[in-house]
């Protein structure tokens, strides 16, 4: 608790005021609601690699890296035809920006399907095991930060669905649980510093989020400026077309029988395997209700316990 009230008790009267200003609708992208010379940190293989123009210019073996999250994009889905080849990149043959419908800039030939509920590639065993072809998958942009300052290169971090979905574990937050965490203090994401730190618990790349710090005025306008940014806009869009060090996915003929497919309701992203977004509602009790409604220095407390 003393942490906690460190981290978001001493909030100033100026440093408030821009929180104020800050667009929310980002922490709701977070929640689940709604570069620079091409920068991007990849997790492949379990660490951290700075990625520019298409090359890896510099690793980190740290288990955690901090950072501002200053813009997200909605969840997305992409397919990839065939076998995965270790070391080979290849564009995706059928995607979707808002896991709704394939983008249009997938050729027609490689549409699986007019709707993404439609599809085949959505079904589970369709992939490995009880898994589904077509993966859910969430554009974040960061610029890098420490225990002293912020930067202001901004990277894209493109994150699987399993650092998306699922409840909170202890001190590990899936990047949707840490949003309505936020969401549920009134604690903008891009006022503070955050944590992404790999889950050793699991065999394959995944990411956990924890808050550190509140930003310092200075951080928080230059977090603030940046978030419509150029570079920042690039780095949350998905384009397909820009994917470094890719060759071009093969084109193969889409199932007939679902092109043509009467228009659906618009369905909301479900989580693929495992890791499926709960739908349980919890009733709050009184007590629980304070909680929200608490100071925003309850927001960490049983961190450091």
């Amino acid at each position: 608790m003393s942490n906690e009230m460190t981290l978001f008790g001493n909030t100033n009267s100026a440093v408030a005021a821009l929180l104020a200003e800050a667009q929310d609708d980002l922490t709701s992208k977070l929640a689940g609601g709604g570069t620079s010379g091409n920068r991007r940190i990849s997790i492949e293989g379990g660490v951290f690699r700075e990625i520019v123009g298409g090359k890896e210019v510099r690793r980190s073996e740290e288990r955690g890296m901090k950072v501002v999250i200053v813009n997200a994009a909605p969840v997305s889905r992409m397919f990839f035809q065939g076998t995965y080849v270790k070391g080979q990149k290849t564009k995706p043959t059928c995607w979707s920006a808002d896991t709704q419908r394939p983008d249009p800039a997938v050729p027609a030939e490689n549409r699986q399907a007019s709707y993404c509920k439609d599809c085949p590639q959505h079904v589970k065993g369709s992939g490995q095991g009880d898994g589904r072809a077509c993966r859910f998958q969430q554009r974040i942009a960061v610029v890098l930060a420490d225990d002293a300052s912020v930067g202001n290169d901004v990277y894209q971090v493109t994150l699987p669905s399993t650092s998306v979905f699922g409840d909170a574990d202890g001190q590990k937050m899936p990047l949707q649980a840490y949003g309505r965490h936020l969401k549920a203090h009134g604690m903008p994401a891009i006022g503070l510093v955050t944590e992404m730190r790999f889950d050793t618990d699991v065999s394959t790349p995944k990411l956990v989020f924890r808050p550190v710090r509140p930003l310092e005025e200075s951080e928080l306008r230059s977090a603030m400026d940046l978030q419509k940014h150029e570079d920042t806009i690039k780095a949350i869009t998905l384009n397909v077309s820009q994917m470094d060090g890719v060759i071009e996915a093969p084109k193969i003929e889409a199932p007939k029988s679902n092109l043509f497919a009467a228009e659906p309701k618009a369905e909301k992203a479900e989580a693929e395997e495992a890791v499926a977004e709960p739908k349980k509602v919890v009733k709050k009790t009184a007590a629980a209700e304070v909680t929200e409604k608490a100071d925003l220095s309850d927001i960490v407390g049983d961190w450091d316990d």
